[in-house]
């Protein structure tokens, strides 16, 4: 997957951003000592430094949760690595995300059902 270009529009050409991919077993010991939730999930948002941040995805909740809603799976990660970008750079759940969610996602190839 190449994110570079959603990296850049999101969070700035100068930003410092790691994708890791993790196992379910990985992502529920992160999300339990981070979030205080005992369950595998998606994708983990964790800003570093001011300019400086981490994405934390499990794939096989990712395959698993595209498969389950009928979604292509590269646009539903897609979709999960902007929702997580948007939160590094400091937005909320709520309307003006969700409007954001979909302004980026239709600059990629790859659309949500």
């Amino acid at each position: 997957m190449h994110f570079v270009k959603l990296k850049n529009d999101i969070l700035g050409k100068d930003y410092s951003l790691s994708i890791a991919y993790v196992t379910e077993r990985k992502s529920r010991e992160i999300n339990k000592k981070y979030r205080k939730k005992d369950k595998a999930t998606n994708v983990l948002s964790f800003p570093l430094r001011k300019k400086e941040g981490e994405l934390v995805l499990c794939k096989s909740v990712i395959k698993r949760e595209a498969k389950n809603s009928k979604k292509n799976w590269q646009g539903w990660l897609n979709f999960l690595v902007i929702h997580g970008m948007l939160h590094l750079k400091g937005f909320k759940h709520g309307k003006k995300m969700e409007k954001l969610e979909k302004r980026y996602l239709s600059r990629t190839k790859f659309l949500i059902k």
